[in-house]
């Protein structure tokens, strides 16, 4: 069994943000309730005690990937998770109309930062974790050719429909019209887009076969049996996909812990295995605030 001299996790590589939020751990020693302080076992109580209750507001596309961490982490440390998945606008939303969030983890940055200006995160435990890429997917019985890759000709031939996050407000549908108005394909895309609520909802509609296609994170179509990835979007066609994370403003100390738990070689591999690109790897760009 492994052996650990500090019941807090640590992180071997540590961002600005993963320092912040292990720095706040004696902040918060003086205002948690009683049964939340440090020291007195609260990430690993006593028979009897409650265990405190981390509240996780994360993106949709992140659901499989943040139950397997929380559920590592209740293993290893003692909290209990309770987990609410949505797209990003949706949860930061809720947020602001005041729901209580210990941890934001978004898929993007614009609904970080309409929280951020809100004053509803704490600015200084900020930070990109993880990245992905942009798929085009198809049922995975179904043929969806491309003889000619992502191209124009591809979209004008092009007669079924397309599965897209809302560009409106779902981060994954603001990358899928970045990404195909870049090469080209918009205008001969656009009639045939569904716009879905979340990533996870235009997965849905493909692997029920009720589209011909869809675009997606690499790591959604991962996930599922019922897809095949029919082509990966060009990083320099869209905006680098970043997932900011951060600790809400009344975090209790096991969501800073979290947090310093995320920055951590465990996290890491466990982000890699659900297909995510840890940032948080000593060489890695890791992008802090803003």
């Amino acid at each position: 069994m492994r052996q650990r001299t500090s019941r807090t996790p640590k992180a071997l590589w540590l961002p600005a943000c993963v320092l912040a939020a292990t720095m706040s751990l004696s902040a918060l020693s003086c205002k948690s309730p009683p049964g939340d302080q440090p020291g007195d076992s609260s990430s690993s109580p006593p028979d009897g005690k409650a265990k405190p209750t981390v509240t996780v507001y994360a993106a949709s596309s992140t659901t499989d990937v943040v139950t397997a961490l929380a559920k590592q982490f209740e293993t290893e440390y003692g909290a209990k998770f309770r987990l609410n998945f949505a797209s990003s606008s949706t949860l930061a939303r809720q947020i602001e109309a005041g729901a209580s969030a210990d941890v934001f983890f978004s898929a993007d940055q614009e609904w970080m930062d309409y929280l951020q200006q809100r004053g509803l995160i704490q600015t200084s435990t900020r930070c990109d974790v993880v990245g992905n890429t942009l798929v085009l997917v198809a049922p995975a019985d179904k043929a969806l050719d491309l003889p000619q890759g992502l191209s124009p000709q591809w979209a004008a031939r092009f007669s079924g429909r397309l599965a897209v996050g809302d560009p409106g407000h779902v981060p994954v549908g603001k990358y899928a019209q970045e990404a195909l108005e870049n090469l080209g394909l918009y205008d001969g895309l656009k009639a045939h887009l569904i716009p879905s609520e979340s990533a996870r909802s235009a997965l849905v509609l493909v692997e029920r076969g009720e589209v011909a296609a869809g675009i997606v994170y690499s790591t959604d179509a991962k996930a599922s049996v019922k897809v095949k990835v029919v082509a990966t979007f060009p990083e320099s066609s869209h905006r680098p996909i970043r997932y900011p994370i951060a600790l809400g403003k009344g975090a209790i100390r096991a969501a800073a812990e979290f947090l310093t738990y995320l920055g951590g070689p465990d996290a890491a591999a466990v982000f890699s295995a659900h297909g995510f690109i840890p940032l948080s790897q000593p060489g890695a760009p890791l992008r802090g605030g803003s």
